[in-house]
């Protein structure tokens, strides 16, 4: 048992934060892009002052926000553009649409973000623990009278942070990939909308 976790906790270390090394805030295999711009993702015209005005209508603000969730499908978001395009289809109406929604998307997208921060920072406060156990039990155990009870707790102490810390980045995969999925769905809403500017 105490070799397997010297094991566990020898190769923990070295491949954990591979990723995050040159930024402790981001984990990610993914490149960190902080914002996104309109433009990478919207094709028709820019927006203006009238335009950003005109988004922030209710009417608009609630197709919006129910067109930037990720659980409105792609059937159900290409519905909700139909009926809106019904009520009218001009240029700057659905430029006010698409800039609400990213909007949207932006706000979800920048919460998501400082949320990986937040993990990255968890992460790396598990991954000195583990160290700190990890040097407390070879002190334990390279004792002249070494104390059982007290190395077999750190032996349980060690396993344990390692499994918490092993899930955690299992679930960072998940985590990591949201952001780039907010960004595939700005992507689609835009050309979405903009596939009906006449």
């Amino acid at each position: 048992m105490i070799l397997r976790v010297l094991l566990l906790v020898a190769l923990l270390p070295g491949s954990a934060f591979a990723a995050g090394e040159a930024d402790p805030d981001w984990p990610c295999i993914q490149r960190r892009q902080p914002q996104l711009s309109l433009g990478q993702v919207w094709a028709g015209p820019q927006p203006d002052d009238a335009i950003t005005a005109r988004a922030a209508e209710p009417e608009i603000q609630r197709v919006a926000s129910v067109l930037a969730l990720r659980r409105t499908s792609p059937e159900e978001a290409a519905a909700l553009v139909e009926t809106f395009v019904a009520g009218g289809s001009d240029p700057a109406r659905l430029t006010a649409l698409y800039l609400a929604t990213f909007n949207h998307i932006q706000r979800t997208r920048d919460r998501v973000m400082a949320g990986i921060t937040r993990y990255a920072h968890k992460q790396a406060g598990l991954d000195e623990q583990i160290k700190a156990r990890r040097h407390e039990f070879e002190r334990l155990s390279a004792a002249d009278s070494p104390d059982f009870d007290a190395i077999d707790k750190a032996e349980q102490d060690i396993d344990w942070s390692t499994r918490i810390f092993q899930d955690r980045q299992q679930a960072l995969t998940y985590v990591c990939e949201t952001p780039v999925i907010l960004e595939q769905r700005a992507f689609a809403i835009g050309r979405l909308i903009s596939g009906k500017l006449q």
